[in-house]
């Protein structure tokens, strides 16, 4: 179930049910995605986080003040070598 501009992640395991979902599309169909590549997808997660507050803008929304942005920092992070 993609994400949409209505939908809102208010706890950690709805977060890690969205991740995996992710996941899950991309191994189904991640030929389909722009950025296919770990780089590529790391490239295109820090541009958009860059310029996100016009996509909150355009969505009629406020980019979250208060976001956990070091918990994402900390999660992308131990992703790296988590098993």
């Amino acid at each position: 179930m993609p994400l949409t501009p209505e939908d809102e992640i208010r706890t950690r395991d709805e977060l890690v049910a969205f991740v995996r979902e992710l996941h899950e599309d991309y191994v189904s169909r991640g030929h389909d995605w722009e950025n296919h590549t770990l780089d590529r997808f790391l490239e295109a997660l820090a541009a958009w986080m860059a310029s996100s507050d016009g996509w909150y803008w355009n969505a009629g929304k406020d980019l979250p003040a208060d976001g956990d942005w070091t918990f994402i920092a900390r999660a992308l992070k131990a992703a790296t070598r988590y098993e």
